[in-house]
């Protein structure tokens, strides 16, 4: 099976890639995948059928289109589409039915698969804290320590609390690009760590299973 991979972010990109091989080559090399990084996460249009600004490289923008795209394209294909978001501060269940809402208008519908990051896609990182450690060995124990799973709490910064030197607070004074050049980095440097199988990341986990249940289908 093709898994076309569409993530919000650049640092997404980077960790998806890194355990995709990691996921896929447990089956067998039967399968391939392209992973596409968007400018961020957007907003799900109103008009689910409407046009956009074809320069707004914004996911949630485009995925109207996007899929309707893939469900044409795709259709003579063993191929299937997985959307990867964070949660940020959503209700879960009702970010998931709206996106389901933008499959249930494309005829022919994409075979799709929609997972969100909880709260942030750092959580996945921080879901295999021997993964940290590897890459940063003087992060900071007591924040790794008081990081719950994936919480609501700002995950982001719990991660650049644990192992950035100046810590979130100065990558917020600094602002973009800084802060999404640090989220690179750190996808970089622990990405390559991360095992998928022991990852606590219960996000992460159900990522992992849904990808492996289409793999087995």
């Amino acid at each position: 099976m093709h898994f076309e991979i569409l993530v919000e972010d650049a640092s997404g990109k980077i960790v998806l890639e890194s355990v995709l091989e990691k996921i896929l080559n447990t089956n067998g090399h039967d399968h391939s995948y392209r992973v596409i990084a968007y400018k961020g996460i957007g907003r799900i249009p109103k008009n689910l059928r409407g046009t956009i600004d074809p320069q707004r490289r914004i996911l949630l923008d485009r995925l109207p289109k996007l899929l309707r795209g893939y469900g044409k394209s795709l259709q003579d294909f063993t191929a299937a589409v997985v959307v990867v978001v964070d949660l940020d501060d959503k209700d879960c269940l009702e970010f998931k039915q709206e996106m389901l809402e933008i499959l249930d208008v494309c005829n022919p519908q994409p075979i799709t698969l929609f997972r969100i990051a909880i709260e942030e896609g750092e959580a996945w990182l921080l879901g295999d804290r021997n993964a940290v450690k590897v890459a940063y060995p003087c992060a900071k124990e007591q924040v790794l320590d008081n990081y719950v799973q994936d919480s609501i709490c700002g995950t982001w910064e719990k991660l650049a609390d644990a192992v950035y030197q100046n810590g979130s607070q100065k990558l917020i004074e600094m602002g973009w690009p800084h802060t999404g050049q640090a989220k690179c980095e750190w996808a970089n440097n622990i990405a390559p760590h991360l095992d998928v199988e022991v990852n606590q990341s219960r996000s992460f986990q159900v990522f992992r299973d849904g990808i492996r249940n289409l793999m087995e289908g």
